[in-house]
């Protein structure tokens, strides 16, 4: 199994030459850091993802997965002392404030830390995830008490921490939850219902887990407005920071997955024996505010995991492509006696590598970019400013989540056929890379919540103004694009896509104002796709232009002769990355785009057959 998970030297481009996040180092919060330090940062974690945690991935998948006996829930035993040694080196919690014992690390830069130890394997990640995830929550809405009592040691990766929202039957409909939470003497809260699918939801890897719960106060209005959160630690804790009783917090057991079976994922119990005990977190009948910013980070990280899968595929792919000798090249084909090449050098293969590696460079900056505008939108003072910063946000984070999580599971399928019969096997990492990928369109929001939550609350809030201000940044670098030579077929494919998506999302907007909300709600899935390879198109169209700028003095040499490009590629790595970049936009733009204008023209058809059809016409007769 090749040690390849992440082609870091594009990491390092989207970092530095294409977002430019040296602009945050003039942040007093991120002033201690410059470029020298983030490469040091994302040296060390490629060393722990493929020293530490690559040699987990196979091993947890079938020999030592998660596992539930006698009433006890375990993490993989390879686990322990790769999560010990991840705490070790200062990885539970950096981009923490440093008083709680974080490194105050940009989101973009651990962003990019987190692609390596996705990449190597991410059900070990989710472990660390949630609990900074849930520590982050209490920092933010917990009162000083909280922090000190709960919050500290989860930061520090001493304790864990889930997300408990959905439910046996509730489901994605998280207002239907059967959790209650009763008031006591001391102002706390009984609580007494079942949780499911819980990540972490009970493990071995740390003496005590915490769990943000979703429950509804007795009396409390039904639907989400109804609804408050808690904080219920697997064992109560006592005066003086240690743990005392257990909490009446059972776990029935954890599931049998398709994939990622080195995540515990669990069925929990809350007051079987009425002695559950919670504390409130926020404001009573906030539960929804407070949890929307656990899962807005949870989205982004699901989209991270689609790109993780996807960029491990990838490159396990073209080496697999360039070791593999089968067939003549196309034009020796009539030569029996001409030798056989590496598949690399057949068309399709070429094709096909060239696709995945497109959409991977294009995820790679959507979600970079989305961590750098989370790094800016604390410290922008204007009101007006960092409204449109927050919305924008918004407007990417489920594109991130449901585009990225939907093309991985293509990637990952794709990579499997060019491994042949032997992606098709465990001996590769192929067919376990898939079946862990899938998960990522389902959880966090299925991805068709993912598309509603962008067609009926995104698209139009404050009137459109943050889509508009996406297809601005989009024409601003299709204007460049217009002018330089080598872009122009694609900057011309682009131009037509983007029109397109103008008049689509026109035509939506027409819609609701009309009050038919059918055809939006229909059609939500294909809008955010195809949204999700606008935006792509143009961060590969971004970054081809500033690699574009920087091949010019490299390319001199070569006067402008293709054979002299190639063999100067041959020999300077640079001149090769930068026109893999070129080539990925120019692939992108030429190939992928132009389905744009058709999928669009197709939806503004307002063709309902899917829900004017008889239901009866769905069954089989």
């Amino acid at each position: 199994m090749s040690n390849l998970l992440v082609n870091t030297r594009d990491q390092r481009f989207v970092l530095f030459e294409q977002i430019g996040i040296d602009k945050l180092f003039k942040i007093p919060k991120f002033s201690k850091f410059n470029q020298e330090l983030v490469d040091m940062f994302l040296k060390e974690a490629e060393k722990f993802a493929v020293e530490v945690l690559l040699p987990t991935f196979k091993k947890t998948d079938n020999e030592d997965p998660a596992y539930f006996k006698d009433g006890i829930a375990h993490a993989p035993a390879c686990f322990k002392p790769a999560y010990q040694k991840f705490i070790e080196n200062g990885w539970s919690c950096p981009p923490a404030p440093e008083e709680v014992g974080g490194q105050d690390m940009p989101m973009s830069v651990f962003t990019a830390c987190n692609e390596l130890f996705g990449a190597a394997n991410y059900s070990f990640c989710m472990y660390p995830e949630l609990a900074m995830g849930a520590a982050g929550l209490i920092g933010t809405f917990g009162t000083q008490e909280q922090m000190e009592k709960y919050g500290k040691k989860m930061f520090a990766g001493e304790w864990a921490g889930t997300m408990c929202l959905t439910e046996p039957g509730a489901g994605s409909d998280v207002g239907a939850l059967r959790t209650t939470a009763k008031r006591l003497p001391d102002g706390k809260f009984s609580i007494t219902g079942t949780k499911c699918f819980i990540t972490s939801g009970d493990h071995d890897l740390t003496t005590q887990i915490v769990h943000p719960v979703l429950a509804r106060i007795e009396g409390d209005p039904a639907g989400t407005k109804g609804i408050s959160i808690f904080i219920v630690p697997k064992y109560r804790v006592n005066a003086d920071g240690s743990l005392g009783e257990s909490n009446d917090v059972t776990c029935v057991g954890l599931e049998h997955k398709m994939g990622i079976h080195g995540s515990a994922t669990a069925t929990l119990n809350f007051g079987e024996n009425g002695k559950c005990v919670g504390e409130l977190l926020g404001k009573e009948r906030e539960g929804m505010k407070v949890m929307f910013k656990l899962m807005n980070e949870a989205r982004l990280s699901t989209g991270m995991q689609g790109l993780d899968s996807a960029s491990a595929s990838y490159e396990h792919s073209v080496q697999y492509a360039k070791d593999r000798v089968q067939y003549r090249k196309i034009e020796d084909m009539p030569n029996q006696a001409a030798p056989g090449v590496a598949i690399i050098n057949h068309p399709d293969v070429r094709r096909s590598l060239l696709w995945m590696k497109a959409h991977v460079e294009g995820m790679r900056a959507l979600n970079y970019y989305i961590g750098y505008l989370i790094d800016l939108e604390p410290f922008v003072e204007d009101h007006e400013e960092k409204e449109k910063l927050e919305d924008t946000i918004g407007l990417l984070t489920p594109i991130s989540k449901a585009y990225c999580s939907d093309k991985s599971v293509d990637i990952c399928s794709l990579g499997m056929d060019l491994h042949g019969g032997y992606g098709y096997c465990q001996e590769y990492p192929m067919e376990q890379l898939l079946r862990d990928a899938k998960i990522a369109t389902i959880y966090e929001g299925t991805n068709y919540i993912q598309s509603l939550d962008l067609v009926g609350r995104k698209l139009g809030r404050k009137g459109g103004m943050a889509v508009m201000g996406i297809m601005g940044q989009i024409s601003e670098v299709l204007e460049k694009a217009k002018g330089v030579e080598e872009l122009k077929a694609g900057a011309e494919q682009m131009e037509a896509a983007f029109q397109a998506v103008n008049d689509l999302v026109m035509q939506l907007g027409s819609w609701g104002m009309s009050g038919e909300f059918v055809l939006p709600v229909l059609n939500a899935r294909s809008v955010l796709m195809i949204l999700g390879d606008m935006i792509i198109s143009w961060q590969l169209m971004q970054a081809a232009l500033i690699a574009q700028e920087k091949l010019q003095p490299l390319l001199k040499k070569a006067e402008g002769s293709p054979d002299k490009i190639k063999a100067l590629a041959a020999e300077n790595n640079e001149v090769a990355f930068y026109l893999g970049k070129v080539s990925s936009a120019q692939y992108f733009t030429v190939n992928v785009l132009p389905t744009v204008k058709g999928r669009c023209e197709a939806i503004k058809l307002g063709d309902r057959t899917p829900v004017s059809m008889p239901d009866n016409c769905f069954e089989s007769h």
